[in-house]
């Protein structure tokens, strides 16, 4: 009998495909990524102390991904309160982070994955053809994670409006 919630033994190791997707109750990949001021954000770190909210969205200062961010930002001391921290996770570099995160007035923090690495490891990658040419694209999703490292909820094709005060609910389920 197929193992139907397969376990990631080692947080090192990513799923190979974008189709290989986290699923509930496996330990999320650990990361270290730069934030917009280019300091750098370490999963370990963090885990023990918040939970975590990842969102990864495909790209800076489009129309949903502006939406997306604006709303986690208006809940960002919600998410806090429930002691939680919430990242955003795009392949756009961090010069152009800082510049999203300025023109917005954005309040959570954006993290810089310009190689792909975690995106890899989170399973958001997914091929899609743009302008006749085929290219590898983030499938917006979102993570929660709690205190122990532990990924509680992984949504994967969320829709950006809206999507912040369904994460808070869950965070508050937690």
């Amino acid at each position: 009998m197929a193992n139907l919630n397969p376990v990631i033994p080692d947080t090192h190791r990513a799923p190979r495909k974008a189709s290989d997707q986290l699923r509930q109750g496996v330990r999320a990949p650990a990361f270290e990524l730069p934030d917009a001021d280019l300091n750098l954000i370490c999963f370990k770190e963090l885990c023990g102390h918040s939970k975590l909210v990842l969102y990864f969205y495909p790209r800076d200062d489009t129309p949903c991904c502006t939406a997306e961010a604006l709303e986690f930002s208006e809940l960002e001391m919600d998410f806090r309160e429930c002691g939680a921290l919430v990242f955003g996770v795009s392949r756009d570099d961090c010069m152009i982070h800082g510049a999203f995160r300025d023109k917005h007035g954005l309040a959570v923090q954006l993290l810089s994955d310009v190689e792909g690495e975690v995106c890899r490891r989170y399973g958001v990658l997914e091929m899609k053809e743009y302008e006749g040419r085929r290219r590898e694209c983030i499938r917006r999703s979102t993570f929660v994670i709690d205190r122990k490292g532990v990924v509680r909820h992984a949504l994967y094709g969320v829709s950006p409006r809206g999507h912040a005060a369904e994460v808070l609910q869950l965070i508050k389920e937690i």
